[in-house]
């Protein structure tokens, strides 16, 4: 990563970076914006070929209207889950890959503040001596650490508090926060409850702000929060089986349980999403944000897909926010019938 100056604030972005790439990451128009590298105006026949230097102070400009904003429109509401506050409410893994490349560009492209990454002693390094952080910026991202592959209480604990360790050393904000996964078994990877339910309460006790991985079943996700965990998240289906969500009905009920007496209290779908409607339909149920990973990582074009899965985030929630219309049995004309021709 390097440092650039864009429109004004100090950013990092990939190295070896053209014109045309930036605006790409942007997800902008060429035709739509007009750039200068250094006070001097790149024209659009030069994207492809400018290189952008570390240091460089970039400016792009567009078209606007004149007037104040509309104020009308809706502006997505941040999402906080304990002492934490997000924007975007997809949030991202970095597992299964390809590149390490890769991984960066559709973290990047899916609009996610929070990324979670599994605290393991192998594979500190690739085969070409990098590590993970260096393609994960910790003054970009915060870092969500998890306990992923985990099958009993204390391993969960221990990897937890390594979790932690590691983060503060970085100094980024996820320090004090955890997603909790204890396993019962690596065939189904399905939540042990008993000993998730035990690792929360002592987890909360040690101070974390618990992210806990569960079924579906409303009666544990009740007894999660009554323990203290700062977001409850049910499993859309298995993990990585790409099903989807399942079972809405129970979501619907975890929903309504979970913020009968708490609107706010967050309830993320976590695991099972394998395309976009997936997650457009997890936030019109009403959930607070999706996590997931597989669903991106394992497209045939990650990158698109990760572009897909932060629309139907922001889409979901506009359209759950939006109430749709009842479902009938038959068709009702949605154009006028007076006036037509040949009545009277």
């Amino acid at each position: 990563m390097v440092e650039i100056t864009l429109n004004g604030q100090k950013r990092d972005v990939p190295d070896a970076l053209t014109v045309a790439r930036l605006l790409g990451l942007l997800e902008l128009k060429p035709e739509h914006v007009a750039v200068e590298r250094n006070r001097d105006l790149v024209t659009r026949s030069r994207h492809e070929e400018t290189e952008i230097d570390p240091g460089d102070e970039i400016e792009i400009v567009t078209l606007v209207g004149g007037g104040a904003p509309d104020e009308g429109s809706p502006a997505p509401a941040p999402l906080t889950i304990g002492s934490h506050t997000v924007r975007s409410r997809l949030f991202v893994g970095t597992g299964k890959y390809t590149t390490l490349e890769l991984m960066r560009e559709c973290l990047e492209a899916s609009g996610a503040d929070v990324v979670t990454v599994a605290v393991r002693r192998e594979r500190l390094f690739d085969r070409e001596g990098r590590n993970l952080l260096d393609f994960v910026d910790p003054a970009r991202f915060t870092i969500l650490p998890n306990t992923a592959g985990c099958y009993n209480a204390e391993d969960s604990l221990r990897t937890a508090r390594l979790g932690r360790e590691l983060l503060q050393g970085l100094g980024n904000p996820g320090a004090d926060w955890v997603k909790l996964e204890v396993l019962a078994d690596p065939r189904t990877l399905l939540p042990d409850p008993v000993a998730t339910l035990e690792s929360t309460k002592v987890l909360v006790a040690e101070g974390f702000q618990v992210l806990c991985y569960t079924s579906d079943d409303p009666i544990m996700a009740r007894r999660l929060k009554e323990a203290g965990a700062a977001a409850v998240m049910p499993a859309g289906s298995p993990i990585g089986s790409g099903q989807g969500v399942l079972n809405p009905n129970n979501i619907r009920i975890i929903l309504e349980d979970l913020k009968a007496d708490d609107p706010s209290y967050p309830v993320i779908i976590d695991a099972g999403v394998g395309t976009a409607s997936d997650v457009a339909l997890a936030m019109e149920l009403g959930c607070d944000g999706v996590l997931l990973n597989t669903g991106i990582a394992g497209a045939t074009d990650p990158l698109r897909m990760a572009h897909a899965m932060r629309l139907a985030v922001e889409a979901g929630r506009l359209a759950a926010g939006a109430g749709r219309i009842p479902r009938k049995l038959y068709a009702t004309a949605s154009s006028p019938t007076q006036g037509m021709l040949g009545r009277n």
